[in-house]
């Protein structure tokens, strides 16, 4: 995996917030996008910052994603709602990822993290805007 950069302090208060299962996930999930941005060439640099309370990473080829906890109290990876990157994952991996809705992944506690899917996932919401 990448080298994964200290989060801003905000964004650290925000993760050190949330129950430890949860906080790891979600750190689990941050190193995913740090690795993704690293190792796709097409990615610019990865700004994180804090958005409606939850650790945000932007880059200029793709859509916003956020990090945090889905209605239904699991950690979840969030895109934009009006993306595709939510119904295109549902298309590709059906049952093998669970969704909330047109903009979130819901990340399964307590079982082997998808981390192939996932990874896709994110590189897609980070490469966005390059689709043709």
């Amino acid at each position: 995996m990448a080298d994964i950069p200290e989060p801003p302090t905000q964004v650290a208060d925000a993760l050190d917030g949330m129950p430890q299962p949860v906080r790891n996930a979600l750190h689990h999930l941050r190193g995913l996008i740090f690795d993704v941005a690293a190792t796709s060439p097409a990615v610019g640099a990865v700004t994180e910052t804090l958005k409606w309370g939850q650790p945000s990473f932007v880059v200029p080829t793709g859509t916003p994603v956020r990090l945090g906890v889905s209605k239904s109290g699991v950690p979840a990876l969030f895109v934009h709602c009006q993306t595709t990157v939510v119904s295109d994952a549902r298309a590709v991996f059906g049952t093998d990822l669970s969704f909330e809705g047109n903009r979130a992944v819901l990340v399964p506690m307590g079982e082997p993290f998808p981390d192939a899917a996932l990874r896709q996932v994110i590189h897609a919401a980070l490469t966005y805007r390059l689709k043709p």
